[in-house]
């Protein structure tokens, strides 16, 4: 499958990842078990969203230099794209971790290192299947329509249950870990097991965070066929994967008291998955210019957050 990257821009991406993560498990462990303010969250939403950024406008400016004006407009745009798409499905993510940590009753200032954990497992989940999805592509094109269909199917499963709770309770996997691992009955600080009369049980932390190592399985197989949709370039698939991860950690402490704010969230993403299967489902017949898709999301995310904050949600009695 052939990329615009070089071998130097892959190590530089790679080292860049590896530095990232490592400062934010640096950050975690100085201030220790602590509430996240809202500003310390919005601080490094803005920072990931710049670093973001900044990467689009040094992958034009470099893709200028080397291929010329027309690649640089449109992998940057296929980057820019991927990135709004990832990031908007990843606010879908959040909510699920809400549900979560609220299901657990997880207090906020255990909630930090269970994000990180979960955040730095979802990069290297992601990381395989981008490979994996990369190489299915390259020698099986036909899979691109079992995308577009799965894709698709989603969309329309995601409108039609959009505003139903799921019932945490009866969850196959956590019905299993309850079933199978000897737990705690409460928190035990930031720690996820204890031994005690040689016996290692685990907390209620630990649950947690394998359900949200579930959550990012069930999500990344939505989101690695919708930004195959967008393009087939291993090194921008990844990129802008990663990128809208990074900043999932932070996001999710700027939204976690806002998430009722975005009832219709759902509603716009669900349309959003139906298109880029209908585009995954007729890209040899007809190619949807990336600035037009690009305009598409933009447009549904705006319009289901603006309808989000016009009308009220239903109350349930």
């Amino acid at each position: 499958m052939e990329t615009i990257a070089t071998p130097q821009m892959w190590g530089i991406f790679f080292v860049f990842v590896v530095i990232a993560t490592v400062i934010d498990l640096k950050a975690l462990s100085a201030k220790g078990a602590s509430r996240v303010s809202v500003r310390e969250a919005l601080g490094w939403t803005v920072l990931w969203i710049a670093l973001s950024m900044a990467f689009a406008g040094w992958l034009w400016w470099h893709l200028l230099g080397t291929s010329g004006p027309e690649v640089a407009r449109e992998k940057t745009f296929e980057f820019l794209t991927g990135y709004l798409i990832e990031k908007s499905l990843s606010v879908d993510n959040i909510f699920v971790f809400l549900m979560l940590f609220s299901y657990f009753a997880v207090p906020p200032e255990l909630q930090r290192r269970t994000l990180v954990y979960g955040v730095f497992g979802a990069i290297v989940l992601r990381i395989v299947m981008i490979l994996i999805g990369a190489w299915l592509i390259a020698e099986f094109h036909w899979i691109i329509y079992v995308f577009g269909l799965f894709l698709l199917a989603t969309g329309i499963k995601m409108l039609v249950f959009a505003g139903d709770e799921p019932d945490l309770g009866k969850n196959p996997a956590l019905l299993f870990i309850r079933r199978h691992l000897p737990l705690t009955p409460g928190f035990e600080g930031e720690r996820f097991w204890v031994v005690s009369d040689s016996v290692r049980r685990y907390t209620p932390l630990f649950v947690v965070l394998i359900m949200i190592a579930v959550t990012d399985i069930v999500f990344a197989v939505d989101s690695i066929p919708a930004i195959f949709a967008i393009t087939d370039d291993p090194f921008i698939v990844m990129t802008s994967n990663i990128f809208a991860v990074l900043g999932l950690r932070a996001l999710y402490f700027v939204l976690a008291d806002m998430a009722g704010r975005f009832h219709l969230l759902s509603y716009g993403l669900a349309v959003i998955l139906m298109f880029i299967g209908v585009k995954m489902l007729i890209i040899d017949y007809y190619k949807i210019p990336v600035f037009l898709a690009l305009g598409v999301v933009i447009g549904l995310l705006c319009a289901s957050i603006v309808a989000s904050l016009l009308i009220k949600p239903r109350s349930h009695s």
